[in-house]
This record gives C-alpha cells, structure tokens and sequence, in this order.
C-alpha cells in the first residue's frame, strides 16, 4: 500500500475510518492533551509542596517555640503542612487568648494567657485534622478525571473498533467483494480507535499510579506533622491538671 508507506499506517488507518471512528479518535484525542495537562499539572504542585514542605518542616523544628513562625507572621510557603500549622496555630490562639488577631500585643498575650485544657486542646487537633483532609482532598483534585481517562480510553477505543468491523461486514456483503483489498482498509480503520484509546491510557495510568503514591505518602507526612505539631502544643500550652 504506497499510501499507507508515504503517510504513516495511523494517518492511512485515520483516512480509512468512517466519521464515527474519526469523531472517536479526535475525542481520544482530546482527553490525552487534557491528561497529559492534568498530570505535568500535578507533577509541578507536588513538587512544590514537596519542596515547601521540607524548607517548612526545617524551620518548625529549629525554632524552639512552636508558634514561632506564626506569632512573627513569616512567609511559610504554599505547602500542605504549613496549612495545617496555620489551622493548629489559629485554634490555640482562640482558645488561649480569645482572639486570631495577629498584632503587635499578639506573642506578649499568648505568653501570659493561662493555659488551656486538654478539653480545648481537642479542639485544636481536631482543626488540624481537619485541615490534613482539607489538603488532602486538594491534592487529590483533578485526579477523577485522570482515572475516567484510564478506564474510559481503552473502552471507547474498542467500541470503535466494534463499529469499524460491523461498517466493514455490511459493507462487505453489499458488494459480494471479500478480497484483501477490500478487507484490509476496514480492518485498519477499525483497529485506529483501539490503538488510539490504549496510546491514552497507558500513559495516563502511569501517571495516575504515580500521583496516587505520592498523595498517599504526603498524606501520612501530614498525620505524622499534626501529631507531631500537637505533642509539641501539649507540652508548651497545656495544663495537664485540669
């Protein structure tokens, strides 16, 4: 087939194809741009939280006063635990002083607030628990749709390839022609739509496996950092005799 060698055997198979199969390739696609998209998308903003997150976790442990970056209002990044200090370090100001204001009295009325009770110390881990699903479901964002384009792929890949090899049979008992020059163009056609939908979710299930690790063990680095951040509160904040 001269024109199978001088164009490529996907953009012969492509020219062969009825306008069901075209639609379906052009759609596959469509969701293979958006996956790829999705995934350098995430690859970037976990490598940023991961970054951040390290620098972050750096500082909160050199500084000997827990509320230290907060009460002297630093920059503390964009990562997921520095979101979850934030929360931690908003509850316990509530519940010492009364007040999230952040001014200039802020450290001297902490300092000289009564400690809390364990009871309202509660609350405080239960603000950063809820902040570690709140940053979890964020970095778990966008990932439905790469799933529904590794499982979606490959299916409607194949039911153009169904449709294909129906379009060629009925073509082929109308013209009473079974010859190898009428079946092969069918035959190429129909399986473009399969080749295609397996081209979109091979990479996208690569990625999709990656992302889906790397959230889960960010995830458990943000449990081990609020009960870290909470034992830390509990020795400095706390009135264990209440």
């Amino acid at each position: 087939m001269p024109q199978s060698s001088e164009s490529g055997v996907l953009v012969y198979a492509f020219g062969t194809s009825d306008l069901f199969g075209k639609i379906i390739v052009v759609g596959l696609l469509m969701a293979s741009v958006f996956s790829w998209a999705v995934m350098i998308f995430k690859f970037v903003s976990l490598r940023r939280a991961r970054r951040d997150g390290a620098a972050f976790l750096k500082e909160f442990r050199r500084a000997g006063d827990p509320v230290a970056s907060f009460t002297r209002r630093r920059h503390l990044g964009a990562s997921p635990l520095a979101a979850i200090y934030v929360a931690g370090c908003v509850e316990l100001a509530f519940q010492k002083t009364g007040s999230t204001d952040v001014d200039d009295t802020f450290e001297m009325r902490l300092r000289e607030s009564p400690k809390i009770s364990p009871m309202a110390m509660n609350s405080v881990r239960s603000a950063m628990e809820s902040a570690v699903g709140e940053s979890g479901l964020r970095l778990e964002r966008h990932l439905i749709l790469l799933a529904t384009v590794v499982s979606g792929s490959p299916f409607l890949g194949l039911l153009g390839t169904v449709w294909g090899v129906m379009e060629m049979f009925a073509g082929l008992a109308r013209t009473g022609s079974a010859t190898m020059s009428a079946i092969a163009p069918g035959v190429s056609a129909a399986l473009l739509t399969t080749v295609t939908g397996l081209l979109v979710a091979i990479p996208a299930m690569f990625g999709y496996n990656y992302l889906v690790t790397s959230i889960r063990a960010m995830t458990i680095e943000m449990d081990n950092f609020a009960a870290e951040m909470a034992a830390a509160f509990e020795h400095r904040f706390v009135d264990t005799r209440r």
